[in-house]
């Protein structure tokens, strides 16, 4: 009973905190440039206020386009429940395989390009045709990526590579870091942040999530960005899961969870402290050189795999 309860605080924290992870970064991000900021809360007032309007539909609208923001927000739920946060053993264990994530967040992927098409507007085609042309080259590095860690652990699942680098001697090894690199390089991609997109912007030329989103409204609207801030909140989960663990809890028991819970959030917080200086750094790529930022990731892992079979295997 213990071990369900903490898994039903994880999926909580998970969604509760998503807008207030964004909110976070954003008021970073304003602080960093002089500015004062719409504050931490900022999201979470968008969502309700979005949650409290109307829904307005195109008239060629299908029933595609109305099911599509339920089915978002469910895979992208569902894939930030199975990764541990604050317990490693949860009854959700079994089925925290990296590749049932991978296709969790495909599927979402998947259903949002089918809505942004299904209007028949030049920007949702656009915005589709940009981010399953990515989501092709992100996939596999990112599969690459999680692979390096699993050669160890003989498990490509998170709970059992969790236990493996918890238990593991701690040594220099460079496919590790080969490793993150990529991982998180695949994962400011997939969370639509600069340099590869910008949440903030509606502009024609550069828009990539944002163009898929143009039509939605309401509920809808709301469910979609919800979704996109558990995104961002699950890859900065999961590089904290694959490279560090340490102080997540391995028994269920008060002392152990507060630990654990102080734990996430220092490193949350470090994760996206990065981030915001990132984005104030950095510019926005341009679009064709997105494929090969994607590419350096995928062989970046890919070198990961080789250093771990040349110098790593009889470690």
């Amino acid at each position: 009973m213990k071990s369900i309860l903490i898994q039903i605080i994880q999926a909580l924290l998970m969604v509760v905190l998503a807008p207030l992870a964004a909110g976070f970064v954003a008021t970073l991000k304003a602080r960093l440039q002089n500015r004062r900021g719409a504050g931490i809360a900022q999201p979470w007032r968008n969502l309700v206020k979005l949650f409290s309007k109307e829904v307005v539909l195109a008239e060629q609208a299908s029933w595609l386009f109305r099911f599509a923001p339920y089915v978002v927000f469910t895979a992208t739920v569902t894939a930030a429940t199975v990764v541990p946060s604050l317990l490693v053993d949860t009854p959700l264990s079994r089925t925290a395989d990296v590749i049932a994530l991978v296709a969790l967040l495909a599927l979402a992927r998947f259903f949002l390009a089918l809505a942004a098409m299904d209007i028949g507007t030049a920007f949702g085609g656009m915005g589709a045709s940009r981010e399953m042309t990515f989501s092709a080259l992100a996939e596999p590095a990112m599969l690459m990526s999680i692979f390096v860690l699993s050669l160890g652990a003989h498990s490509t699942n998170l709970t059992t590579m969790i236990h493996h680098t918890l238990t593991a001697p701690l040594l220099i090894q460079p496919s590790i870091a080969f490793a993150l690199v990529a991982m998180v390089m695949i994962a400011i991609a997939e969370s639509g942040r600069i340099p590869i997109d910008n949440p903030t912007t509606h502009l024609e030329l550069t828009m990539i999530h944002e163009a898929m989103l143009l039509e939605y409204s309401g509920r809808h609207l709301a469910l979609m960005e919800w979704a996109s801030m558990v995104k961002l909140l699950l890859f900065a989960t999961l590089i904290i899961d694959l490279f560090f663990p340490w102080g997540v809890a391995v028994a269920a028991t008060a002392g152990a969870i507060a630990l654990a819970i102080a734990a996430w959030l220092l490193k949350l917080a470090l994760l996206l402290i990065a981030l915001a200086i990132l984005e104030t750094t950095m510019a926005k790529l341009r679009m064709f050189e997105v494929p090969p930022y994607l590419g350096t990731a995928f062989v970046l892992a890919f070198l990961g795999l080789i250093t771990h079979y040349m110098l790593e295997v009889n470690l």
